[in-house]
């Protein structure tokens, strides 16, 4: 009864929703105020007012098939003037809606910029590293394609590029709120944790390698998680090194990261999508990604395909850890305003594909799963 009644109060947000996108989408094609190329750092005014839509389809080996239906609508703004600028985004998925960010910034130069609000953290390879709809490991593991909110300032000075930024927790400042999009630390009975502050520092270079663009870079943070029932906190850090090779349709990611949550025990709870789940609380989180972009082709404006590799090692040999691994090989097909992704997604011990959590170990068998995800977008 609880799943149907969360669904018919989906279905009516959905219904007051479509207006607002429809109405994005006509704001945009009509560009009524037209967004201007940034000269020394500043801008014409401009505001930009668009939005998604988007339908998803899955199949699974591991439970029952999920058919074609509406998976999100998107709502968008972004503006500016001057040396300052804004944008937001705000999302309604089926039982609940989230903000995925909001933030303002300025720009003292062309290479000099300040941010303040729920935005992503500088970490790793950006924007995300994967090339499919179902992201890597890191995403499900907070540590890519993160929001939260803070301030940044990013400074580029030729082939370099330097981050820096505070984070005061997570976009809604309570562990104990699943419905989000980010992935953050959860506040459950058995682990009631949450996040608080954050230092994160990011560097990139830009380089060439036999005529592709090479990026190399690190990062790194540091801050803290609070026990909620006692109200003492303990350390949060992680650490990565990150390559991207970019050449002729080609692209090439490799990344090595850490992170480690001091607690008690092997374990902490992390949430999103309404779910909370369990995570080794200190592990490796290696990646490999490889694509290809066909360009155009005769009905479409662009065909990528790619295979995403990456799993979570539990630091040291412990119990109640273990290995997880997920592998998505797919295509995304670009059509005007349309964008579809085709996914065969494989997980071991793998959350969101067939497993109890990330990198953790209940004493049950340890198989690989599959499910082949079919997702249609029309961004306005």
């Amino acid at each position: 009864m609880d799943a149907f009644v969360r669904k018919m109060e989906a279905a009516a947000t959905i219904v007051k929703v479509f207006p607002l996108i429809f109405l994005c989408a006509a704001a945009t094609a009509t560009h009524a105020v037209h967004a201007q190329e940034a000269r020394g750092g500043q801008v014409d005014p401009f505001v930009d007012i668009g939005g998604a839509v988007r339908f998803n389809y899955g199949w699974l080996d591991y439970g029952p098939t999920s058919r074609l239906q509406l998976e999100l609508l998107r709502a968008d703004i972004e503006a500016g003037a001057g040396p300052l600028f804004f944008s937001a985004q705000y999302r309604w998925y089926d039982g609940f809606d989230a903000v995925h960010h909001a933030y303002a910034g300025w720009n003292f130069s062309e290479t000099t910029q300040l941010k303040a609000g729920i935005q992503q953290v500088p970490f790793g390879l950006l924007p995300t590293v994967s090339q499919s709809f179902w992201f890597g490991s890191g995403y499900y593991l907070g540590i890519e394609d993160d929001y939260d909110p803070g301030v940044t300032f990013s400074h580029e000075q030729g082939d370099h590029h330097w981050t820096a930024g505070w984070f005061s927790g997570d976009e809604y400042g309570s562990g104990s709120r699943y419905d989000r999009y980010s992935f953050d630390v959860a506040q459950t009975p058995e682990l009631p944790y949450r996040e608080r502050g954050r230092v994160h520092v990011r560097y990139e270079h830009t380089g060439v390698l036999n005529e592709g663009e090479l990026l190399l870079g690190a990062s790194a943070f540091s801050g803290r998680v609070q026990d909620t029932a006692t109200g003492r906190h303990h350390g949060h850090h992680g650490a990565a090194l990150h390559a991207q090779w970019k050449r002729e349709g080609w692209t090439t990611q490799l990344q090595w990261a850490r992170y480690r949550y001091s607690v008690p025990g092997e374990r902490i709870a992390m949430s999103a999508f309404l779910a909370p789940f369990e995570i080794a609380s200190e592990a490796d989180v290696p990646s490999a990604n490889v694509a290809y972009s066909f360009g155009a082709r005769r009905w479409l404006d662009d065909i990528t395909c790619y295979n995403n590799l990456s799993m979570t090692r539990p630091v040291g040999r412990r119990a109640g850890v273990r290995e997880s691994w997920q592998n998505v090989t797919g295509c995304s097909l670009q059509k005007g305003i349309m964008l579809t992704y085709v996914d065969w997604i494989a997980g071991k011990n793998m959350w969101f594909a067939g497993g109890d959590g990330i990198g953790i170990d209940d004493g049950g068998p340890s198989r690989w799963h599959s499910r082949l995800n079919l997702n249609i977008g029309f961004y306005f």
